[in-house]
C-alpha cells in the first residue's frame, strides 16, 4: 500500500496540503488560499462555477468536439426497438447555456430552487446543469416516487419552478408523469411562482395547464445564460434520502468541495481521465446518478452514458452487454442487484458471447452489500477487477474504494477495501471508544469530514446534527456496522437503523409502515427489511387487526400493497404482509425490530431480557418460516 498509504495518511495528516493541490485540477473565479476553513467548511474562500468546469472549460481548450453524453434508450424506440443520441461538449453547452436562460425567464435566479422531476433521458442532465450555471439549487426526485412524496419534496424544498416529463418508459407500459405532478401540487402548499416546465415525450405528451409551458416552446425564444460565480460553501443542489422518521432529509451537497472530490475521485478511484468512457448504471434521482452519470464524468472531460433500461427485459439479458459494446464502455458502475438479476435469467452468460466487451476494464458495484456468490460470478464472466465500493447519499462520493487509479489492492470478496484519502475511518463500540480490528462496531467517520460530504441538511440544522453527529461526540455516525480487518479492509455488515436497501434505493420502514397504520382495520404494525436473492433487501410488512374487526387476509393484503405502491411507489417492492396475533415489545412499549429482523435472516433471534411478552415471537416465526421454506 504505497501510494495508497502515503496519500491516505497525508490526507489526514495535512488535509490543506493535500486538498488544495486536488484543488488545482479545479478552474476557480478565485482560487482558495486555505482548503479547510476554521468553519469547518472546505474552500470557503474560494468562488467558481460547477458547470464551467464541466463544459464550457472543456470547449475553451479545443475540446468541444469530443462527446459528452451518449443516451442509450432501450424503450424510446417503440417493441424495444431502442433510441441512442450522443451529444459533444459543445451541444451540451449550447444546450444547457439555452436552457439555462430559459428557466431565467421563469423567474429563477442564484440560490433558488427548482426540483426536477425528470426520468432517464439526456435532458435530465441539461436541467441539473443549467441549474448550476446561473446558481440555482436543483433538487431531483425519482421519477418512480408517488404524488405524496414529491409533495413532502416540494413543500420543504419551495421550489420556483419544476421541470417534469410528460411520462416516463418502463418494460411494456408507460407512466404518465403529469397526473403525478398535478396530484403532488394539489397536496402540497406550496406553489412555484414560474410553474411548471413540461418535456413532452412523444410516446405519452400531456396536455397542459395554465401554469404550464412546453419545455421546447420554452427554449425556442429563451437567450442563453452565462455561468454565474458562486462562493464554493454554497449550496449545489439537496437531494431527499429516506430518514427513520419518515420525513425526508435534504442532503445539501456544496459546489466547491463537491467538485474537487469528485474531479479528484475520477482518476484515482475509477481510473477515467479525458475521453474516456464511463457508464453508470443508475438513475439520476439517486445520488450516484448525481456524482456519476452527471458531474464526475463531464468534470473529467469524459464520456457519460445515460442508459434508459433494464439489466434484463429490455429486451434481454444480454442489455448490458450490448451498450458496453456498442459505446465501448471502459468502466461499468451499477448495483449488485443489477448482476443478480442477469445470473437469474442467464446463469451461463450466454448472451454475454454475442457481444465484444473487451473495452471493459472494469466493473465497479456499490449500493448495497456485495454477495460472495454475485461477485464470483461476474469475476469468472468478465475476468477483469470487479470492485466493490461503499458510500452513502450523505457523504457523495465513495468512503471505501479499491482505488484503481492511484494503487490497485487485492480484493478481499465481501469488503470494499479501504478508507478513500479524505476518510478517517473508524469503528466504536458502545461507549464510543475505538473497537479493536475484527471486532464488530459502529461504522464512523472521524471529524473533519472530507470535502464533498454534507455540511448540512436543508433548513435543518439541528437534525443534522441529531442525526449524525451527537451518538459519538467528534464523529460522523454512518448508519452502518461492520469491522475493520488487520489489513485496514473495511467489512460493512449492513444497516443500524431502519432504513432498508432496496435495489440500491435508501428507503425508510417508517414512511411504510405510516402507510400501513392509515388503513381502517390495522390497529399497529411494523415493517423489517429482509434479505432477498435479487434487491438484497425487501420490506416485510407486520400488522395487528383492531378488535372486532372483521376482513379477510388476502383482502387485507391486496389493499395495504396497494395503498403502499400509490403513496411510496412502486419502487418499495413491497409485496409481502402477514396478520399477526401481536408485534414483539420491550415493556417500554418499543418494537424490539432488531429481533424481527434475526428472525427473518436466521429463523431465530435472542429474546431479550427487556420484550414484554416472549410468546409474541412464536407468531412471527410461524409466519417468516413459511417464507422461509
Amino acid at each position: 500500500m504505497g501510494a495508497y498509504a502515503d496519500a491516505h495518511r497525508r490526507s489526514l495528516s495535512d488535509p490543506d496540503g493535500f486538498w488544495l493541490d486536488a484543488a488545482r485540477g479545479i478552474e476557480w473565479d478565485r482560487a482558495p488560499e486555505r482548503a479547510l476553513a476554521d468553519s469547518g467548511r472546505w474552500f470557503a474562500d474560494g468562488v467558481l462555477n460547477t458547470c464551467f468546469n464541466a463544459l464550457d472549460r472543456h470547449v475553451r481548450d479545443g475540446h468541444g468536439a469530443r462527446t459528452a453524453v451518449i443516451w442509450d434508450s432501450a424503450m424510446a424506440g417503440g417493441a424495444m426497438a431502442g433510441e441512442q443520441l450522443s451529444w459533444s461538449y459543445q451541444e451540451m453547452l449550447d444546450r444547457v447555456a439555452r436552457f439555462a436562460g430559459a428557466l431565467r425567464s421563469r423567474g429563477v435566479g442564484k440560490g433558488d430552487r427548482v426540483i426536477i422531476y425528470l426520468p432517464m433521458v439526456p435532458e435530465a442532465l441539461v436541467a441539473m446543469l443549467a441549474c448550476a450555471r446561473i446558481g440555482a439549487v436543483h433538487s431531483v426526485v425519482f421519477g418512480g416516487f408517488a404524488p405524496k412524496e414529491l409533495a413532502a419534496r416540494i413543500d420543504d424544498a419551495q421550489p420556483a419552478v419544476i421541470v417534469a416529463a410528460s411520462c416516463g418508459l418502463e418494460p411494456n407500459r408507460v407512466v404518465e408523469y403529469k397526473p403525478i405532478v398535478d396530484e403532488a401540487l394539489r397536496m402540497s402548499e406550496h406553489r412555484p411562482a414560474g410553474g411548471v416546465v413540461m418535456l413532452q415525450r412523444p410516446q405519452s405528451p400531456a396536455e397542459l395547464g395554465p401554469d404550464d409551458v412546453d419545455w421546447d416552446e420554452l427554449v425556442a425564444t429563451a437567450e442563453p445564460a452565462d455561468c454565474v460565480p458562486v462562493a464554493a460553501t454554497d449550496p449545489l443542489y439537496v437531494l431527499y434520502t429516506s430518514g427513520t422518521t419518515g420525513r425526508p432529509k435534504g442532503v445539501v451537497r456544496d459546489n466547491g468541495g463537491h467538485a474537487v472530490a469528485l474531479h479528484w475521485s475520477m482518476g484515482a478511484i475509477y481510473d477515467i481521465g479525458p475521453g474516456d468512457v464511463f457508464w453508470t448504471a443508475s438513475d439520476v434521482g439517486w445520488v450516484v446518478g448525481h456524482t456519476y452519470i452527471v458531474y464526475a464524468p463531464l468534470l473529467a472531460g469524459a464520456t457519460t452514458v445515460v442508459y434508459e433500461g433494464k439489466p434484463v427485459g429490455t429486451p434481454d439479458a444480454g442489455a448490458f452487454w450490448r451498450v458496453i459494446s456498442e459505446h465501448r464502455v471502459k468502466a461499468l458502475f451499477t448495483a449488485p442487484t443489477a448482476f443478480r438479476a442477469i445470473k437469474r435469467v442467464d446463469p451461463e452468460a450466454r448472451e454475454l458471447d454475442r457481444y465484444d466487451v473487451s473495452s471493459l476494464q472494469t466493473l465497479f458495484l456499490a449500493g448495497e452489500r456485495l454477495d460472495p456468490e454475485t461477485y464470483q460470478w461476474a469475476v469468472d464472466r468478465l475476468r477483469i477487477p470487479v470492485i466493490d465500493h461503499w458510500w452513502q447519499t450523505e457523504t457523495g462520493w465513495p468512503i471505501c474504494a479499491n482505488l484503481r487509479g492511484l494503487e490497485p489492492m487485492p480484493v478481499k470478496p465481501g469488503s470494499p477495501t479501504v478508507p478513500v484519502p479524505g476518510f478517517d475511518v473508524r469503528v466504536l463500540d458502545q461507549s464510543g471508544q475505538q473497537a479493536p480490528a475484527g471486532t464488530e462496531g459502529a461504522i464512523c467517520i472521524k471529524q473533519p469530514l472530507p470535502p464533498g460530504m454534507l455540511p448540512t441538511l436543508w433548513n435543518d440544522d439541528a437534525r443534522f446534527h441529531e442525526s449524525y453527529m451527537s451518538r459519538y461526540p467528534g464523529y460522523y455516525r454512518t448508519g452502518d456496522s461492520g469491522y475493520i480487518d488487520e489489513d485496514g479492509y473495511v467489512f460493512v455488515m449492513g444497516r443500524t437503523d431502519d432504513v432498508i436497501n432496496v435495489a440500491g434505493h435508501r428507503l425508510s420502514t417508517g414512511s411504510i409502515e405510516a402507510v400501513l397504520a392509515g388503513h381502517p382495520a390495522v390497529a399497529e404494525c411494523a415493517v423489517i427489511g429482509v434479505h432477498d436473492p435479487l434487491k438484497g433487501q425487501v420490506p416485510r410488512g407486520f400488522v395487528v387487526l383492531k378488535s372486532g374487526v372483521e376482513i379477510d387476509d388476502e383482502t387485507l393484503r391486496a389493499e395495504l400493497v396497494a395503498a403502499v405502491r400509490e403513496q411510496i411507489g412502486p419502487v418499495a417492492a413491497f409485496r409481502d404482509v402477514d396478520v399477526v396475533d401481536g408485534l414483539p415489545k420491550t415493556r417500554s412499549g418499543k418494537i424490539l425490530r432488531k429481533s424481527m429482523r434475526e428472525i427473518a435472516d436466521t429463523g431465530d433471534a435472542k429474546v431479550p431480557s427487556t420484550i414484554e411478552d416472549p410468546a409474541v415471537l412464536d407468531g412471527l416465526r410461524g409466519a417468516l418460516r413459511g417464507r422461509r421454506e
